[in-house]
């Protein structure tokens, strides 16, 4: 999978700037826009604020707050002028994001503190739509961009949203702007960036539904692999997480994680929950490797600081692992990660619960201390 968040900013910027230019001789500032409390020029340009901030983002490489600049429109700007700041900002943006190395992050608040350049790209292009759609609203223009623009957004930072069969007025019901059948309209709203952990040797980044899909159709979930990868149990993987997606339960902090490694960006693996915790706080983790990076410490390095994440949580009470019995390798991995030999009593407890715990495996338990 090539993420095309470059080429999607692009076609974002052209859907806006259409619409800006057919209203260019009306007074902006005069008119509301939508149910915002900004009048239509100050929307516009906030536009150009957040493009060219979150490429100023990526472009600096910002760790732990935002580069301290901002624009400033010359005194007597006037509408057309705006409409060149919010083309130029966006050419700005698209050029850092197809110019931003895979592994990048850079700070942004929500809720991770951090993106990569597809989160920037996604996030920019849901801040033309929807102050696009705000604008004419306010206007009492008409409004609705490509379908495949705001399916990229919601596949990318809105995990968390189940989607719907009209991904334009899903976006709108997510952010607060419109209501749909069967739901309840939303006061509040939040995109939700990916999940990424680090340990030395490694990062874990959490897979959006976007990637997720990529994967369990067998492409690369836009990650580079060692030879071998991606392995069945990561793509089996990822086709639970885009059906939790679909279905609406889908909690992005309890997905999947890719394991990838720092000194050649190579993806080696996967691993993750197979759900979000139960009433008892208790979560099960899985996970694999590529056969020809096995035997090196990953698998058990990686476990180690998902569940020392996992732990730390309020939710979350113990963890779980289920194991063929002659594994011995994945045994090893479970134990030097912290996990025992789950009791007798335990394991009944579970399997009752289950009922779907096959005789050939074995229970490994690591609890809050």
């Amino acid at each position: 999978m090539t993420d095309m968040g470059g080429e999607r900013v692009t076609e974002a910027l052209e859907s806006c700037v259409t619409l800006l230019r057919s209203v260019v001789e009306r007074d902006w500032a005069e008119v509301r826009a939508g149910r915002l409390e900004w009048d239509c020029r100050q929307t516009a340009t906030h536009i150009a604020e957040d493009l060219i901030a979150y490429a100023g983002q990526l472009a600096g490489r910002a760790q732990d707050a935002y580069v301290p600049f901002e624009i400033v429109l010359e005194e007597g700007t006037d509408n057309a002028g705006i409409i060149h700041v919010v083309e130029t900002t966006g050419v700005l943006l698209a050029t850092a994001l197809r110019t931003t190395p895979r592994a990048v992050r850079a700070y942004h608040p929500y809720p991770f503190r951090s993106a990569n350049s597809v989160g920037f790209a996604a996030m920019g292009i849901a801040e033309i739509l929807l102050h696009t759609h705000d604008i004419a609203e306010g206007l009492g223009l008409p409004y609705e961009p490509p379908a495949h623009l705001p399916e990229y957004v919601l596949t990318r930072i809105f995990p968390h949203v189940q989607p719907g069969t009209d991904h334009w007025h899903t976006l709108l019901w997510a952010t607060g702007r419109g209501e749909l059948p069967g739901r309840a309209p939303l006061s509040a709203w939040r995109w939700n960036n990916n999940l990424v952990l680090g340990t030395e040797r490694l990062t874990l980044e959490g897979l959006t539904p976007a990637a997720a899909a990529d994967l369990a159709a067998g492409g690369t979930g836009g990650f580079d692999w060692v030879v071998g990868g991606p392995y069945q149990g990561t793509r089996e993987a990822s086709g639970m997480l885009l059906k939790a997606y679909e279905a609406g339960v889908h909690r992005p902090e309890f997905g999947v994680f890719v394991l990838v490694r720092r000194e050649d960006d190579l993806a080696i693996g996967g691993m993750g929950f197979h759900s979000a915790p139960d009433e008892e706080g208790r979560v099960e983790i899985g996970y694999d490797l590529v056969e020809g990076v096995r035997g090196r410490g990953y698998a058990a390095e990686a476990l180690r600081a998902l569940s020392e994440w996992a732990l730390a949580r309020d939710d979350v009470q113990s963890l779980m692992a289920t194991i063929d019995h002659d594994n011995a390798a994945s045994q090893r991995v479970v134990a030097r990660a912290g996990f025992h030999r789950a009791t007798v009593e335990e394991e009944r407890s579970v399997n009752e619960e289950r009922q779907d715990m096959e005789k050939a495996l074995r229970l490994y338990v690591l609890a809050k201390s």
